[in-house]
């Protein structure tokens, strides 16, 4: 079987209209997520709130920047030993395991476009991420506590 040119040219013509669209596709849905008020010490976070499996998994990939006092908290349904990696990240960030009241358990610094595991040092139901250093410039350490309308559940 031959295939001719223009039938060629079509099929590429649909896949990376299909690749287009899926690369925006998890953008917009990142965006669209509801949002909760977080604060540790005198410092306010909003934290969009990952939920679902697939919200989670999109994060905050395909994002060009992020405002300063703004995150993504990912929420799961039990604690368990979680592990972020940044493929498909490209803005630098930090994360903060956090464990059901909201003390921090561990942080970590995560470079863009990476499939380098950075893991819980125990197991927690959450975890945010932040601009890369805002922990550090606001000394937030582990032990710290966040406080939070999701953390009194």
């Amino acid at each position: 079987m031959s295939v001719t040119r223009p039938v060629l040219r079509r099929a590429l013509l649909a896949l990376l209209v299909w690749f287009s669209a899926a690369a925006a596709w998890p953008q917009e849905q990142a965006q669209n997520l509801a949002a909760t008020t977080l604060n540790v010490g005198m410092h306010n976070v909003r934290a969009q709130v990952a939920i679902t499996p697939q919200q989670r998994q999109i994060g905050l990939m395909f994002r060009k920047d992020m405002p300063t006092h703004e995150g993504m908290l990912f929420v799961f349904d039990e604690p368990s030993p979680q592990c972020f990696w940044m493929r498909n990240t490209l803005i630098p960030l930090s994360i903060a395991f956090l464990a059901d009241d909201g003390t921090v358990v561990n942080l970590a610094d995560m470079q863009p476009q990476s499939d380098a595991s950075h893991c819980s040092a125990k197991p927690v139901r959450f975890a945010l991420e932040m601009n890369q250093g805002w922990f550090a410039k606001r000394g937030v350490k582990p032990g710290m506590r966040f406080g939070g309308e999701v953390f009194r559940k």
